[in-house]
Parts: C-alpha cells; structure tokens; sequence
C-alpha cells in the first residue's frame, strides 16, 4: 500500500480511469480489467479505480499504480452498494489497495452499520479513504468524518442530487473552494474538454469510466447518432429550403 502523501502527489493534476465490468457486461472477469488497466497505463493513466478484490488483484499484475478500490455489492432494503459495510472494507484491505472508496451519501447501510462507524473502522486501520458522495453536505460531512479525499461520483446518482447529463462541475468548484480535503471529479466525465474543465476548476484529479472502458456505451452513442441522422437531416433540408425560398 502507498502512502497517502505519495499517492495524492502522484493523482495530481492527472488522469485516473476507472476500470470495472460488472457480471451482466461483456468485459466481465479479472483477466480482462487487467488488461484494461495495462491499456489504460499505456495511454498514460497515473492511477486506476477498480471494482472488487478479484479484479484489483488481477490489475496488479499488469500494471504498478495506484489503486482506489471499492467492492460493489447490493444488500436488501439499502440503497448504498459501494463499499457498504465493514465486510467489503475487509476486502479490500486483503487486496492491498491504496485507496478506500466508499459510498458516503447519508442513505441507511445494511447490517445495521453507518458511515460513522465504516469510517472510524478504516482509520483505525490505517486506510486512506475517498467519499463518494452526491452533494454538498454530504462532502462537507465526510470530510468531518475523516474522509482524506471525496468525489462528486455520487451526484446525479441520489433521487435528492441533480439530474443531469453531464457532470456536476456547480459542486465540484463548489467543494474546491470551501473543503480542505482533496476534491475528485468524476461522473459522467466523457470528452477531454470535460476533463480539463474540472481541472481549471481545482478538481484535484479527475476519474473518466464509461467513456473509456466500456465499449458497449461507447458504441450506443454512435449508434444512436446514426439514428438520429434521418432528424437532423430532415431539419438542415429544411433549413435550407426555407434559405432558397427567402433568396427567391
């Protein structure tokens, strides 16, 4: 495990990429996340966020950066599935990851647990934890809590956080001028101008996912712009026979 002065020194200012396939997606299995990852470090990534203790073990075989791991599990009647209780922490730690990530929203936890309690546990373990979380206050209470980094992950992801497209870069600047903690972007991040936007805005580091590493959403947005041709299409020839009408 990396220290925490080392791994933020090295995440700064760069480009981290989340590589997960979950059992339903074609790209599922340890193997192919670490092969992810190596093609992710070879495109110059300075860190990688994983899903689940079998993949992270797997990307440390290909690649040697630091690793922000989580474990994403669904428990009945709890909405918080990403490193949720004490049982995924205790993964993770097996895995030797560098960084925690956690869901820090303020939603009940299964098994009775609450973020208080998850976070003093991995303190006291010596973890270095990033709080996912999806607005305002719930950032500024993890940081309370002990939380070394949070992330805008979460937002747009609660039904009480905005519902958008893109990515919430209104908390992001928000969270950079007000947290003392190290601010994450990440959230349907998918251009480099995204990218470098989140950057002029302070963000510490910032996380892309699906516009890297999933090919089936990669390709649904192409393909959906082939659809959506015929539409756009129909409008520029109109647009342009309304302009021949006015010359006329």
């Amino acid at each position: 495990m990396i220290s925490k002065e080392i791994v933020f020194e090295q995440l700064k200012g760069k480009l981290v990429v989340s590589c997960q396939a979950l059992e339903n997606e074609p790209l599922h299995g340890a193997d192919v996340m670490g092969k992810m990852a190596k093609a992710a470090y070879v495109g110059g990534a300075s860190g990688i966020r994983a899903n689940s203790a079998a993949d992270i073990q797997a990307i440390k075989q290909y690649v040697d950066l630091p690793i922000i791991g989580l474990v994403k599990r669904d428990y009945p009647g709890s909405e918080v599935y990403i490193t949720a209780t004490r049982k995924e922490a205790d993964e993770l730690i097996q895995a030797g990851v560098d960084m925690i990530a956690m869901d820090a929203t303020t939603r009940p936890r299964a098994n009775g647990e609450s973020l208080e309690s998850l976070m003093t546990y991995l303190k006291a373990k010596g973890q270095t934890i990033m709080a996912d979380v999806s607005t305002y206050d719930e950032a500024v209470n993890a940081a309370r809590l002990g939380a070394d980094c949070v992330s805008t992950t979460m937002s747009g992801y609660t039904p009480y956080s905005p519902q958008q497209c893109g990515p919430d870069f209104i908390l992001l600047k928000r969270l950079v001028e007000t947290l003392q903690v190290p601010v994450f972007a990440e959230g349907r991040i998918s251009t480099p101008e995204d990218v470098n936007r989140a950057l002029d805005l302070g963000a510490h580091t910032v996380v892309v996912g699906s516009a890297i590493t999933r090919p089936q959403e990669i390709t649904k947005k192409f393909v959906e712009s082939i659809q959506n041709r015929g539409g756009t299409q129909d409008a520029r020839t109109n647009g342009v026979k309304e302009q021949i009408r006015r010359i006329d």
